[in-house]
């Protein structure tokens, strides 16, 4: 592959892989840098929907991924106080008809080993991990990229320059986007417990969903049903430090649900003995996150809330369309880029303000609570699931539509 078809990639999550497979498949050689020296088993588990499936499939890692994903036959809607179902909104065959691609949960752990070793198969994918690109400038050529590995730094070229480097992301403070995070005065803590731990019918393969004042409880089964998944969202006034995994404290969180909630849910958020936690921050749209010869991905351009279970999915769509627009005007990435953005701006801002939207309806209390409750034994699951069809019945689009 000719050194100017390479693209360099910033950030190695779930986001930057899927970028760097998808590039490489429309033609480019992608350069990925992630600063973590070995990637770590850990955070939670992540809901596959039919949109994201349809990047993953179509870039041949079904194979890879079968062995460690659950499919989800229901989202089962719990009412807190009783654990009472609201609502069952089928999944499995059901959802995979509707939309042509299954609805997977899988540990991020496991989805980040299937697409490194995707990544280190592919000749025109190149991954170092320990390295950090810290700046950058752009040229007539391209750009040149001065990635750290411990006290080295050296310069690597390419066409283009993708920050998938997460919420705090370097690329796009340098890019001047000056804007903090806001932190939206909500905890997410996490845990996994071996699947004999809890009773069986949370082990069946189904996303519950348990709705209460002021917090939420999800849980579902990930590799392949030997560990369940378990997120419990609180409000907080105060944020945590930044990172994925500060320890949390289980009297606290136990503390948390005792009140108010069925014994179900208490026996859920007690089965695990440690427990981590991460303060939710989201922004406000922007409709440019590029500059030049230089885009961001996933959180870095659109970071949301998970009350959608879509922050990964978007992450996934983005390197999908991104692939697609460069490859359009290979000879001007700059271009390709523009394309990009006008192509994910509406989408990924939708996603944004009903994920804000459902942080409300999930978390509210009183009446609201009741005419929530309402609504959902209203709309039964069929109808709760078409209200999403705009979401899980996505496609990338392709050269001819872009």
């Amino acid at each position: 592959m000719a050194a100017s078809r390479t693209i360099l990639i910033a950030g190695a999550g779930i986001g930057g892989l899927v970028t760097g497979l998808a590039l490489a498949k429309s033609g480019f050689r992608t350069e990925v840098f992630e600063q973590s020296a070995r990637p770590e088993d850990q955070g939670a588990g992540i809901q596959l929907s039919p949109n994201a499936m349809h990047v993953l499939l179509a870039l041949g890692l079904e194979e890879a991924l079968r062995p460690h994903v659950v499919s989800a036959e229901y989202v089962r809607v719990r009412k807190a106080r009783s654990g009472r179902e609201l609502a069952r909104v089928p999944l499995g065959l059901h959802a995979e008809q509707r939309y042509g691609a299954p609805y997977w949960m899988i540990h991020r752990g496991d989805l980040q080993k299937v697409l490194i070793e995707a990544a280190r198969g592919n000749p025109d994918v190149a991954l170092t991990l320990g390295s950090k690109v810290q700046d950058f400038v752009v040229h007539a050529n391209g750009v040149t990229a001065q990635v750290r590995s411990g006290h080295t730094a050296k310069e690597e070229r390419g066409i283009a320059l993708i920050g998938a480097d997460g919420l705090w992301s370097m690329l796009r403070t340098r890019l001047g986007h000056v804007d903090a995070p806001e932190f939206r005065r909500r905890t997410a803590w996490r845990a996994t417990v071996p699947a004999k731990a809890v009773p069986w019918e949370f082990r069946e393969p189904s996303v519950n969903l348990w709705l209460g004042r002021h917090a939420h409880l999800v849980h579902y089964p990930v590799r392949a049903g030997h560990l369940i998944n378990i997120v419990a969202i609180v409000r907080d006034e105060e944020a945590a430090q930044p990172g994925w995994s500060n320890a949390g404290a289980r009297e606290e969180i136990i503390a948390r649900f005792r009140r108010s909630w069925a014994a179900g849910a208490r026996n859920m958020v007690a089965a695990p003995e440690q427990w981590s936690k991460w303060s939710l921050y989201d922004r406000a749209p922007e409709r440019q996150w590029s500059d030049g010869p230089i885009t961001l991905i996933g959180d870095a351009a659109h970071s949301m809330l998970p009350f959608l279970a879509q922050g990964g999915a978007m992450a996934i769509e983005d390197a999908a369309v991104l692939a697609e627009c460069l490859a359009t005007s290979p000879e001007d990435p700059a271009k390709g880029m523009r394309r990009y953005e006008t192509a994910r701006y509406a989408r990924t801002m939708r996603v944004q303000r009903e994920a804000r939207r459902n942080a409300a309806i999930y978390h509210a209390s009183g009446v609201e609570a009741v005419l929530r409750n309402t609504v959902l034994r209203a709309l039964r699951g069929k109808g709760l699931l078409r209200r999403y069809d705009w979401l899980y019945g996505w496609r990338s689009p392709t050269r001819e539509t872009i």
